[in-house]
């Protein structure tokens, strides 16, 4: 099964945190937790991106994720590759003091399309 012409894209952004993160003084990381917030708003604001769901796995998780698991998940619909570039440069030009988000977290997209829904009778 291959994707309709003009479908949007299934994305899942995965979200780590970097261990400069880590290295704030105690309290420190409210910046970055302001700057990551601004970041989600302007990600749901996106034209061309309708955000599906979260998933946020900071209680169960404690350290830098460098790759797989990350920390946190969002999937999403989005109209075309250049708008989950768009998403994805949010890291870069979103501020956290006098540094980009990117300095305390990172993104990787996972791009593909939805697997067919099963015929479920009840």
């Amino acid at each position: 099964m291959t994707a309709s012409p003009g479908a949007p894209l299934r994305v899942l952004f995965c979200i780590g945190v970097n261990q400069n993160f880590f290295d704030l003084p105690t309290g420190g990381g409210k910046t970055v937790w302001d700057g990551f917030t601004s970041m989600l708003t302007q990600l749901y604001e996106l034209p061309g991106v309708t955000v599906l769901g979260t998933v946020d796995d900071d209680q169960h998780m404690v350290g830098p994720s460098d790759s797989w698991p990350w920390t946190c998940y969002i999937l999403a619909d989005v109209v075309d590759q250049q708008t989950v570039a768009d998403a994805c440069n949010l890291f870069r030009t979103v501020q956290v003091g006098e540094h980009g988000l990117w300095r305390y977290m990172k993104i990787e997209a996972r791009i593909g399309r939805p697997l067919p829904e099963p015929e479920v009778t009840r």
